[in-house]
């Protein structure tokens, strides 16, 4: 009797799990939504596009991107973090959703315990960048003009707390001199700025920065980042230019609500990493200035418990508040 009361209770717990367990393995079951936390024509926004093209094949379901752009990235993240937590709505987060945000401001999602990270995608270094009409060429003749003339010299930024406004002020400190932070609503008003002569200077990400720079528009003057960049040789990083610490390389990566089924972010993590070692995805990608970067779901989460700290760290140096 024993037996068949075992039996019995066996049976009915795999019939009550049989339903849950078929609808992991039958992921994804309708359209699946990247949430990009930035506006469209973008490096995130062209990424993401790529990424989710392949994706869609991959899983075939339609894959499709909703841009949600505002508040440096936490509007896309605080809306992903309260989806359902079944994989069909994923963010494009970012070194700003899930490392300068949670330093710079208070947050409604936690960039930990809020999401499951899914995988590593890529990441661009920030450039110097200066306008043609600016009185400098080097890296080396900025810091001389800069310290002639303490704040008489623009840099221009997509606003308050946002990577490039960071990378300027990273550059004061190591620099030892004092530039005006003019923050704009966004990358491209401030580099049509810089492009027009209103600002001098700015550290926008390779991605914003590329098609300005092959156009002749803007010059670049170092790569702020630990090496340089395949698609401007020529082009020192600050380290090499003499100005040490300033390494601001933006990183780009998905993420689902946190309790989505780890069958579900392994199955999104093997489609994401295939994807990533595909020859015509690493081009369309190195085209616009990133490079693939991938990894496990665990080396992701370490890496944003490790820029939460980073980041804390020179926002409470450089004294910088969100807008």
């Amino acid at each position: 009797m024993k037996h068949l009361l075992k039996a019995a209770l066996l049976g009915s717990a795999l019939a009550l799990a049989a339903p849950w367990v078929g609808a992991q393995d039958a992921y994804p079951t309708k359209i699946i939504t990247i949430v990009v936390p930035t506006a469209p024509g973008g490096g995130n926004d062209a990424m993401a596009r790529v990424v989710g093209q392949r994706l869609s094949e991959k899983l075939g379901k339609p894959v499709i991107v909703d841009n949600k752009p505002g508040a440096n990235g936490s509007i896309a993240a605080e809306f992903v973090a309260r989806a359902p937590a079944d994989g069909h709505t994923i963010l494009w987060g970012y070194v700003a959703t899930h490392g300068i945000n949670p330093a710079l401001q208070k947050l409604r999602y936690d960039p930990v315990k809020d999401f499951e990270p899914i995988g590593l995608v890529a990441e661009s270094p920030t450039v110097l960048v200066f306008g043609n009409g600016a009185p400098f060429k080097t890296v080396g003749d900025l810091v001389k003009a800069a310290k002639a003339k303490p704040g008489a010299i623009n840099y221009a930024s997509a606003g308050n707390g946002t990577a490039p406004h960071l990378a300027g002020e990273m550059f004061k400190l190591a620099a030892g001199v004092d530039l005006t932070h003019v923050p704009y609503k966004g990358s491209s008003p401030g580099l049509m700025d810089t492009i027009g002569g209103t600002t001098q200077l700015m550290f926008p990400s390779l991605f914003t920065a590329l098609p300005h720079i092959q156009s002749g528009k803007l010059r670049a003057a170092a790569i702020a980042g630990k090496k340089r960049s395949p698609l401007l040789k020529d082009v020192p990083t600050l380290e090499e230019a003499g100005i040490k610490d300033v390494d601001v390389t933006q990183w780009y990566g998905l993420f689902a609500p946190a309790k989505t089924p780890k069958p579900v972010i392994d199955r999104l993590n093997k489609e994401l990493v295939a994807i990533l070692g595909e020859k015509d995805v690493v081009k369309k990608l190195g085209d616009q200035g990133g490079d693939v970067v991938t990894s496990s779901p665990a080396q992701l989460a370490t890496l944003v418990q490790g820029e939460v700290v980073r980041w804390k760290k020179l926002i409470t140096a450089a004294k910088i508040t969100a807008d």
